[in-house]
C-alpha cells in the first residue's frame, strides 16, 4: 500500500505521486490517468488506455442508440 496526501495548490487540492507510485501504475509525468469510484467508498487509479477508451466510446453510442430495446430487457 502507498500513502501520499491532499494538498492546496491554488484553488485546487493535489495529491503527490511519487516514483514508487508511477513506477507501480507504469506511468509518468504527463500521463492521463482515471479515477473510478468502487461500491465500497474506494478509488482506483489507472492509467489511460487509448484502446479501452476508443471501445468505451463506441459502447456508448451503441447504447444510446439501443436506449429503448435496452431499458425494455433490463
Amino acid at each position: 500500500m502507498f500513502q501520499t496526501r491532499i494538498r492546496k495548490v491554488g484553488n485546487s487540492a493535489v495529491i503527490t505521486l511519487s516514483a514508487d507510485i508511477l513506477a507501480a501504475l507504469d506511468a509518468a509525468e504527463g500521463d492521463t490517468v482515471f479515477l473510478t469510484h468502487g461500491d465500497d467508498g474506494s478509488m482506483k487509479i489507472t492509467l489511460h488506455n487509448p484502446q479501452l477508451a476508443a471501445a468505451l466510446h463506441a459502447a456508448r453510442i451503441a447504447m444510446d442508440e439501443h436506449r429503448d430495446m435496452l431499458q425494455a430487457l433490463a
